[in-house]
């Protein structure tokens, strides 16, 4: 009698742990593709932000181009109705999380703790400020790795956001089936 309850307690115990295995199974479907005029558009739009960043990079000497710009076109122009893809979320969610990058650098250095610090209190002030922008949570990373000083906050970061935002609200117009920014 003992081990049947000694038995019982152990599978008891396992419930909690099957079930959360179990939710990792999925069972979802993914979502379709996106239609042709969709991916144009959003192929037209990183072309000519990308491009535009380049050019004044090139024409002024100075960086006006990083990589998570790149991830905030294809929010823009692809999925350009999302909560993440809207203005506030873009120029909020790089600035905030430039502006920690920069925090960490300054107090910290290049380490393991500023930039896991960087990350995770970027995440943590994107998600309670309603500002989430997934591309900016790479931010604290590039600043650190590459060592910006503040005036990264400015160019390229607020300068790149506000282009991409420029450029959203004029393709994504162009269009009729949309209507961009859903909320600023």
């Amino acid at each position: 009698m003992a081990d049947f309850i000694r038995l019982q307690d152990k599978e008891e115990k396992s419930k909690p742990i099957k079930a959360y295995i179990f939710k990792m199974k999925g069972g979802g479907h993914a979502p379709s593709r996106t239609n042709f005029a969709d991916a144009i558009t959003g192929a037209i739009g990183g072309l000519i932000c990308i491009s535009m960043l380049l050019w004044l990079t090139n024409y002024t000497g100075a960086s006006w181009l990083m990589a998570s710009l790149g991830g905030s076109c294809v929010l823009v122009f692809v999925v350009w109705n999302a909560p993440l893809s809207q203005p506030r979320n873009i120029i909020g969610g790089h600035l905030i999380s430039a502006l920690i990058g920069l925090t960490m650098y300054s107090l910290l250095g290049t380490s393991i703790v500023s930039i896991s610090l960087g990350v995770s209190l970027t995440i943590f002030l994107m998600a309670l400020l309603g500002i989430i922008h997934p591309p900016a949570g790479a931010n604290p990373i590039i600043i650190i790795l590459g060592g910006y000083g503040w005036s990264y906050l400015v160019m390229p970061v607020l300068i790149g956001a506000l282009i991409i935002v420029f450029f959203g609200l004029v393709i994504n117009n162009l269009r009729e089936t949309r209507k961009y920014p859903l909320f600023w």
